[in-house]
């Protein structure tokens, strides 16, 4: 991996940790390892930051969905109206 993408992939996990604010940020860095590993070997890397976002975006919601990634994720304090963030 190169320099650039390196700092993409670094961009993408702080992107995520944001839009996911309520879920354990080392899931959501592991959610972003596992999808990078995916890309393993390929030869053209241009797009692989924008491949990575999407599928670990797919992978936290479909954890999310599945009840996976839980409260040390959501504060009892969140009001309910911000719960559809997540």
């Amino acid at each position: 991996m190169d320099v650039t993408e390196k700092q993409h992939l670094d961009a993408v996990r702080a992107q995520l940790v944001r839009r996911y604010q309520f879920v354990d940020p080392h899931l959501v860095g592991e959610m972003v390892d596992t999808a990078h590993h995916r890309f393993d070997g390929c030869r053209i890397r241009d797009f692989v930051p924008l491949l990575v976002e999407r599928a670990a975006i797919r992978s936290l919601d479909a954890a999310l969905a599945a009840g996976a990634a839980t409260p040390a994720t959501v504060p009892a304090a969140v009001p309910a109206e911000h719960h559809h963030m997540l």
